[in-house]
């Protein structure tokens, strides 16, 4: 699984970043693909899948 951390995550808006430890990638993480609360600095633990807006991260969990 990546490893990244929380660039950015707006919590009443649902979405953020998360910027992948490896490529240094900036994905996009909405509220429905956390397993937990994340804050801004969080590391975190997630896959990738691509959808037609473009990759975006889920089972996002803290570590």
């Amino acid at each position: 699984m990546p490893i990244g951390v929380i660039k950015f995550f707006n919590e009443s808006k649902g979405y953020g970043f998360v910027c992948e430890d490896d490529t240094n990638n900036e994905i996009f993480v909405h509220v429905t693909g956390l397993n937990d609360k994340v804050t801004n600095d969080d590391r975190v633990e997630f896959e990738i899948v691509e959808d037609k807006r473009g990759k975006k991260a889920i089972n996002v969990k803290k570590i």
